[in-house]
């Protein structure tokens, strides 16, 4: 039990900084938790009062609010005694109750995920393995709507390991408790800026994991420990008494490493102890750049600079954009001495920035997987660093905290949700996700096969939208590979939220219906191959003297009905075949109407009947284009668009052969040839979408001619167009299919 002198302590430490009716209500919460955690103990074998005390006392040096240090209190209570849950609520409010319930999610996460096996082999298991502990990073802070939950866990871990490390606890639990807080509890502290609690935990943890490590380099470090506090100190006055002298106005402050900083060095560098160069170390704050070059030269006139160990971030900033002038020298005692140098503004960007301090301290680059969950970190650590310098002003501090907390409460990572497999492997989906998502998150083939799901051992409908935290199991169909697929009600609202979700349903369902239309084709080609007795021919030969380059390319033409039997049945008997097909264009039969193909033009020559007229290939002009034109050598007259180049060409050199021309009137199925060109970015489907545009328009094409190259889609469309009317609507509705960069008529 605690004895009365150290709860009277713990009573004064717990309401520091609030006002009167806070102290009140944390008064009372004490009140209530000692009496209901007698004789209780935590799950480390801790008094339960202890350990509340110690979270909440925690919470008090962060100088939180006091619905926090309430929670931070309580929440054990609501462990070791599920029934109070009703009371917690009723007595201190919602907003407690609320937070109480969000500490016992993440430590429900952290019993799902702790026997997690590992996920393959090798190097490809070592990156899942980190990608996984990121997920749960992020999943810790969505899971938390009220950011203050993540604060009182980051507490309660502290706690722990310091009751650990006073009882000299070194075994097996201790360890692995040490491993989770290392992977993800520490990087969060330090991702929200509360560096008190990052250095504990990481120390404290690695005295769980390495105790013989940590007691060594303890050792070490106390052996010096008064010496190179001294020396700090009196490096600092000396640089503090030249930069004054000098006019400068600069904050000048030690930078001292703690055990587990120093231990990652020594054994990243492969350094020993006495040549670690940041053990002594101290940091110098300036207004603007151009201080920070005449602070550098002050240090070198004092000390004498070691070059190669002379960094510039200032001129050449890091890729993630931190900037800083780093420097080490040799002191008096002709060891190392380091120095960093930067500006206000570059301090703040390193601790609060985008492209913050910690993102490249663990992950080793600019590798930015989502800058908007950064944005948001960094949001978070400004909240906490402004709530610590107002906290202690001496007017208006209650309205300051009341607004500080609000912010804290509104600030959530909503955009993404995390869910569990059964075997504890964390999924990252999009908001909104349902089951069908999650399926196929897994894998393609799990998705198809979906039949049914289960939330938390629940059987839901598959359009039950997921929350974060929960156990997702999928259902899966029996029966060969193949046989069994997505139902085309997924691709209905409600269903699914991910395009890539989608994408793969469209994609088993065209698959599909290729396979059907093969199927179809080479029923047609078999049945006429035994009407003409021709049963025995080679189809590989028969699809290359066609003009198809597989044999499968004929079957699928055939079923789609855009190759004719008749050409089969002509190339049985050694007659001409249809044109072949280029390798890399698809051709489809022009109307009969189509003036390519002989169908009166419709165009009138101004002055002149009954000549032969022709449209021109090169420009392809189509009603309502102005044209002109141009008497030809025994091709009649020649029509191109009037702003067509090879038309002014000619012109030039002869203009007599020009003639007035204008567009009479055609016949309502007279169509004219025009060519289309697309530029998108590559993808499966995307020649389906944009057909199926044409399709929809109206517009019948006759040739495509597709380029692929680096991602890029380069097409050539040949189109049947009554008017330019039509090819303009139609064109406007290509550049809103996804992916296209441009769409024009050539």
């Amino acid at each position: 039990m605690v004895s009365i002198v150290a709860l009277g302590d713990a009573t004064t430490q717990l309401v520091h900084g609030l006002g009167p009716d806070d102290c009140a209500r944390v008064k009372g919460a004490l009140d209530f938790a000692a009496e209901r955690y007698v004789e209780r103990t935590a799950g480390t074998g801790q008094s339960a009062f202890e350990f509340s005390l110690g979270v909440a006392g925690t919470l008090a040096l962060l100088r939180s609010d006091a619905e926090t240090r309430i929670a931070g209190l309580l929440f054990e209570l609501a462990i070791v005694d599920p029934g109070v849950s009703e009371a917690l609520e009723e007595r201190f409010g919602k907003e407690v109750a609320d937070m109480v319930r969000g500490v016992h999610q993440l430590i429900r996460l952290r019993d799902l995920t702790a026997a997690q096996a590992p996920v393959g082999r090798g190097k490809n298991a070592a990156q899942e393995a980190m990608a996984q502990v990121e997920t749960l990073r992020k999943m810790l802070l969505a899971m938390a709507s009220d950011m203050r939950v993540v604060l009182i866990r980051l507490a309660s871990c502290v706690t722990t390991l310091r009751y650990f490390a006073e009882h000299k606890r070194f075994d097996d639990v201790t360890r692995n408790y040490g491993r989770e807080v290392l992977d993800l509890y520490a990087p969060l502290a330090n991702r929200l800026g509360i560096f008190q609690l990052k250095w504990e935990l990481e120390d404290l943890s690695f005295r769980m994991m390495e105790p013989d490590t940590y007691k060594r380099i303890a050792k070490m470090l106390e052996e010096k420990r008064m010496l190179r506090e001294s020396f700090v100190a009196s490096s600092i006055e000396r640089l503090q008494k030249e930069l004054a002298a000098a006019g400068i106005k600069a904050e000048v402050f030690g930078r001292p490493k703690h055990i587990y900083s120093i231990w990652k060095k020594m054994r990243g560098k492969e350094l020993d102890f006495s040549e670690l160069y940041d053990v002594r170390a101290f940091r110098v704050i300036v207004d603007d750049i151009k201080t920070c070059y005449t602070v550098l030269g002050v240090v070198h006139n004092i000390w004498t600079p070691i070059p190669k160990e002379f960094d510039d971030y200032i001129s050449r900033p890091k890729a993630n954009g931190y900037q800083s002038l780093h420097t080490v020298v040799t002191a008096e005692d002709g060891r190392p001495l380091e120095v960093q140098i930067r500006t206000q503004e570059m301090h703040n960007f390193a601790e609060y920035g985008v492209a913050a301090h910690w993102r490249y301290k663990e992950e080793g680059g600019s590798n930015f997987k989502s800058q908007e969950y950064d944005e948001k970190i960094a949001w978070l650590r400004q909240l906490l660093a402004w709530k610590t310098e107002v906290a202690s002003a001496v007017t208006g501090q209650e309205e300051l905290q009341r607004e500080w907390v609000e912010k804290l409460k509104s600030t959530t990572l909503d955009d993404r949700i995390f869910v569990l497999t059964p075997q504890a492997r964390v999924l990252e989906l999009p908001v909104g996700a349902t089951p069908i998502d999650f399926a196929y998150h897994l894998h393609s083939e799990v998705g198809n096969r979906c039949r049914g799901a289960k939330i938390d051992n629940v059987m839901v409908p598959l359009n039950t939208p997921l929350k974060n935290g929960q156990t997702c199991e999928i259902i899966t169909a029996k029966g060969p590979a193949g046989s069994q697929g997505p139902s085309r009600d997924w691709l209905s609202p409600g269903y699914t939220v991910s395009s890539r979700t989608r994408s793969k349903i469209r994609a088993w369902f065209h698959a599909l219906e290729l396979a059907e239309t093969l199927a179809h084709g080479r029923a047609l080609v078999e049945k006429s191959l035994q009407r003409e007795g021709k049963t025995a021919v080679n189809l590989d030969t028969l699809a290359h003297k066609l003009g198809f380059a597989k044999v499968d390319d004929l079957f699928i033409a055939v079923g789609k009905e855009k190759f004719s039997l008749r050409h089969v049945e002509a190339a049985l008997h050694d007659a001409a075949p249809a044109a072949p097909v280029p390798d890399e264009a698809v051709v489809n039969k022009s109307r009969a109407s189509s003036v390519e193909q002989g169908a009166k033009s419709g165009v009138l020559v101004v002055g002149t009947e009954g000549l032969m007229t022709q449209l021109a290939r090169c420009c392809k002009p189509a009603p309502p284009d102005p044209i002109m034109g141009f008497v030809t050598r025994g091709k009649g007259v020649s029509i191109h668009r009037a702003s067509c180049k090879n038309f002014a060409e000619m012109a030039a050199r002869n203009p007599e052969r020009v003639l007035e021309t204008e567009w009479g009137t055609t016949g309502l199925e007279t169509v004219f040839p025009v060519d289309i060109f697309i530029l998108a970015a590559d993808r499966q489907g995307l020649l389906r979408d944009i057909s199926e545009v044409l399709a929809i328009s109206k517009i019948n094409v006759i040739g495509v001619n597709t380029q692929s190259s680096k991602g890029t889609a380069k097409m050539v469309f040949t189109a049947e167009i009554s008017s330019t009317g039509q090819l303009q609507k139609a064109l406007a509705a290509i550049a809103e299919v996804k992916g296209v960069q441009q769409a024009r008529r050539t």
